[in-house]
């Protein structure tokens, strides 16, 4: 596996690895690799020719008060992983080579990063959207790989990447790839490992709640009252007051006040401790 770690040995890099022609798969990730993360490889590996990944951890995604400096950085451990994987090119840029002085553009997509997490950190999904609109320019890739888990921000992705018209890779070549859960069904988050034991046992009640939840919209009950059910529950678990607890369409993610025959999505956040928790499941006809 070829490390680079400036846009000139990126491109040199991506230019040998088409000269044999073939499609090129791209995971973009901000390290701290986990299962995953390794998941989205491994589906990339199927169905492209060759895998690039990138380890970035993009400082404009992060608000005032959050764990950008916390966040784990473990590049020789991650760079490691991907190699074992299959992964052919790993992108590991600087900030300063992604944002260079004098850097003054920002990509913002309305509608999907308005509410949900984009209602409780402001600024979020346009840090999400420059970089990813960055890295999609840079690499080029035919297909580009992202977990199903950070919901919202798969429909911000598409939302730019239909609104753009970008070719490589075009909208229906954004392939969300579904959760990989612990077994008691937590979703696998690079934050989890923030959570001390007690807060680890607990969190469980997340998708237990959920699933909960899910089964009772689909026999019927109201959903308002259903959803409230769920956040009393989640506090009664250890959990601080949800930031959401929302039933959406699974494409707009406009909020839903009744199940109806489109495709649905109970998304949450909610806090335990220090670490802020999302999860998202499908409800209704999207449901395997």
């Amino acid at each position: 596996m070829q490390t680079a770690s400036t846009l000139d040995m990126l491109r040199t890099a991506l230019a040998a690895l088409r000269e044999g022609g073939g499609t090129v798969g791209f995971v973009p990730t901000m390290g701290a690799l986990h299962e995953g993360h390794l998941s989205l490889v491994r589906r990339a590996r199927e169905d492209c020719d060759h895998v690039v990944a990138s380890i970035f951890v993009n400082p404009t995604q992060f608000g005032e008060g959050e764990d950008l400096d916390a966040y784990p950085r473990q590049l020789a451990e991650d760079a490691a992983m991907l190699e074992a994987e299959g992964v052919a090119l790993l992108w590991a840029p600087t900030v300063e080579a992604m944002y260079p002085a004098g850097f003054a553009t920002s990509v913002s997509v309305a509608g999907v990063s308005a509410g949900l997490c984009g209602a409780a950190r402001p600024g979020h999904f346009d840090g999400v959207a420059t970089v990813v609109a960055k890295l999609f320019n840079q690499v080029r890739p035919d297909r580009a790989f992202f977990g199903e888990k950070d919901y919202q921000q798969l429909a911000v992705i598409r939302t730019m990447a239909r609104d753009l018209d970008l070719a490589c890779p075009q909208v229906d070549s954004i392939i969300g790839v579904p959760t990989v859960r612990e077994a008691d069904g937590l979703a696998l988050s690079s934050r989890n490992r923030y959570l001390s034991a007690d807060e680890r046992a607990a969190a469980a009640a997340l998708p237990a709640a959920m699933r909960e939840t899910i089964v009772a919209l689909e026999s019927g009950e109201p959903v308002a009252a259903t959803l409230a059910a769920m956040g009393e529950r989640l506090i009664a678990a250890g959990f601080d007051q949800p930031d959401y607890v929302t039933l959406a369409d699974a494409d707009t993610l406009a909020p839903l006040d009744a199940l109806g025959s489109a495709p649905a999505r109970l998304l949450v956040a909610a806090r335990i401790g220090g670490t802020r928790l999302i999860d998202n499941m499908a409800v209704g006809p999207a449901r395997a």
